[in-house]
Order: C-alpha cells, then structure tokens, then sequence
C-alpha cells in the first residue's frame, strides 16, 4: 500500500516551510506567485490531500471559527424523534391537523440568525476557515460558549448573549468579535448597524405622510440593544417634530408576529392611531393583521413600518414600509474581523458599521 503524502512531503519537495504549504491552501494570493506554483506542483506530484489537523500543525491554530447563539425558541420540549424505534411499518405517511395562526412560525431571532449565519458560512470558506455553531438553548451557566471556545480560534457572539465577566474570560484566550449592539468600551471587534440613524430617517418620512393624530410606538423586548437603539431613533424624530414622547402610546412586544397582534388589538381598544412604528417587521405584520381583522385599513386609516428587511415585507398586503439590515454582511464582516486579529493580535479593537437601506413601500404612502 503507498503511503499517503504529508504536508511535510510537499514541504520538502517545494523547499519551503509546512507554514508555507498551509498558506498557500488556505491563502493563495498571500503567497508569491512563483512560491505559490512550486507548492501546487509539489502538491499535485505528490497527490496530496491536506487534512485539518496538518494545517493546526503548521500554525498552531485549529482552522476552525465558532459562532454563538442563544437559545431562543422551545423546541426542546418537542418528543424526540427516534427514527430506530418501533415499526416503521405502522407509521401512517402523513396526518391532517388544523394549524393555529402562528404555532409553528420560526422566531423573529432564527429568520435574523440564519441570515447572519450564512455570510458567515460563505465568508469562513472564502478565508480557509471551517466553521462552528454553538447554541446555547437551556444552558443558563453558558457551558455551551466555554465549551466551543475551546475548540476555535476565534468567536462570534450576538452581543449581550453572553454575560460581560464570561466573556471577558473567553477573550483573554481566544479572538471574540460582538454581533450587532454598540461598543460599550470594550477591547473586542464589534460588527454593528446604524439602527438610531435609519429609524430616526424612517420616522421622518412617514410622519411627512401622517395626517394629524395619534402616534403609537411597539417596542422589541428591554434586553434588546437593537431595540433600544431604534427607540432612540424614534424619539429623535420626535423631538425634530416637536412632539413630546409623552404624547406617543408606547407598547412593549417580543419581536413575533403574535406580540404585535396582541399590541395592535390594545390600541384598536382605545383608538387607532394614525401612526404605528414598529420596532421590528414581524411585531409590524402582526399589527397589520389584526388592523385587517378589525376593518382598519392600512395605509388609508393607519400608517404602518417595520424593520429588518424580512422577505415576508415585500409579500404581505399592502408591502411594507421597512428598513433592510445587511443581514450577510453582519456575518461577513464578523468573519473577515476574525482574520485580521488572527493575524493582527495586537492591533486596536475596531468597530465596522454598516450601512441600512430605507425600503418605502405601500403600507406608510399617503393614498391618492
């Protein structure tokens, strides 16, 4: 049996270092061209297969990136499916239930997170990295974040998921880069989003359509950095307007669909208002449902806008005044973060904000 070629092989044979073969794998552009094509040659002659534990080797890394989430829905109190169990005979191939409105409907975090998740993924490969998914659903010591931080190079966290002491803890060991929420002073690499300045434009043009009359604001939850973000937003405007916070009904939601269903129905209880922003675009759809429900049109009685830029805005009836997040680019950035402090560690902590798009559509237009 031949014996498989090593990363050492290709070294030899190239006359360069193993450090050398593992960047020209995961890097090829950082190498120079006429080094890069002896260890390609090298490679090919050879049949070399690299393997993640050769590239660790050569630079004392795992090659691995982690992101972390937190838990953010109840599925594990779902039976557990055990597909080796009983006769798979007697299972019927499908069954009819009636669904309730929004009993299966993916948290507002997931429809964000996947996202996010999948610039990630296509970033991490582009840079030669693999990437690792920790969530801590049911974990309130957050053993699952010290768990995967030990396996990585570097790591992501969506901010305030991971208490500051823990984190600071991680971060004397490993790269960490923060997910969306402001830098508070900190020595990490944050990946943010001008939330106050868009919903402070948003509120400004859809005041410039409003009639004269009541003005309603849905909170997201007050753990939110996003969420107290877009209020601050809000309240600026409001202030331009001349119009007291005090004069707004404020009411708080969770970010799903079903919380501004529930908060639009309080404020059909004590009269629509002419304005309703919301602070996120499932809480927004809710609202615009139970409007619908009670015989309140939207835009003609009340204007409505969300924000987040979910697919589901530009399908609902009437389309929906919204602000788009980049939502790949947030995991993008995170990652290309990540690579410049692997390869920078003593380099100044750096915040990237990145951009919002104003999307105006028919459910905050003045109607003709």
């Amino acid at each position: 049996m031949t014996k498989k070629a090593t990363v050492y092989d290709v070294a030899e044979r190239a006359g360069v270092s193993i450090a050398t073969v593992s960047r020209v794998l995961r890097q090829p552009d950082a190498v120079r061209p006429a080094t890069r094509e002896r260890v390609l040659d090298s490679v090919a002659a050879l049949g070399y297969v690299p393997s993640g534990s050769a590239r660790g080797l050569a630079e004392r890394r795992t090659g691995v990136l982690g992101l972390y989430f937190p838990g953010f829905d109840a599925s594990e109190d779902a039976p557990v499916l055990d597909v080796l169990a009983g006769d798979q005979a007697e299972v019927p191939p499908f069954t009819v239930e009636q669904a309730s409105a929004d009993a299966d409907a993916p948290h507002p975090t997931m429809l964000f997170l996947d996202e996010v998740l999948r610039g990630a993924e296509l970033e991490a490969w582009k840079q030669g990295f693999v990437l690792m998914i920790g969530v801590g659903r049911g974990d309130p010591a957050r053993e699952t974040v010290r768990d995967i931080a030990g396996r990585v190079d570097g790591l992501m966290v969506l901010a305030q998921s991971v208490p500051d002491d823990v984190l600071a803890r991680l971060a004397q060991r490993i790269p960490v880069v923060v997910l969306s929420g402001p830098a508070r002073g900190d020595r990490y690499d944050h990946v943010t989003v001008s939330n106050a300045e868009a919903m402070t434009e948003l509120t400004r043009l859809v005041l410039a359509q409003a009639d004269p009359g009541g003005i309603a604001f849905l909170a997201g939850p007050e753990d939110s950095p996003d969420g107290a973000q877009r209020w601050e937003g809000f309240a600026a405007a409001m202030a331009e307007a001349g119009i007291a916070t005090d004069d707004v009904t404020v009411l708080r939601g969770d970010f799903t669909r079903a919380s501004g269903y529930s908060a639009a129905e309080q404020l059909i209880a004590r009269g629509a208002p002419s304005v309703l922003v919301a602070a996120n675009d499932q809480m927004a759809l809710g609202a615009i449902d139970a409007f619908g429900s009670a015989g309140i049109r939207v835009p003609d009685d009340v204007r409505v806008t969300g924000f987040d830029g979910l697919e589901a805005a530009a399908l609902s009836r009437p389309t929906l005044t919204t602000v788009r997040q980049p939502m790949i680019d947030l995991g993008r950035a995170a990652v290309q973060l990540l690579a410049r402090r692997l390869e920078k560690p003593d380099a100044d902590p750096m915040t990237v904000r990145l951009p919002l798009q104003i999307l105006v559509r028919e459910s905050s237009q003045r109607p003709a």
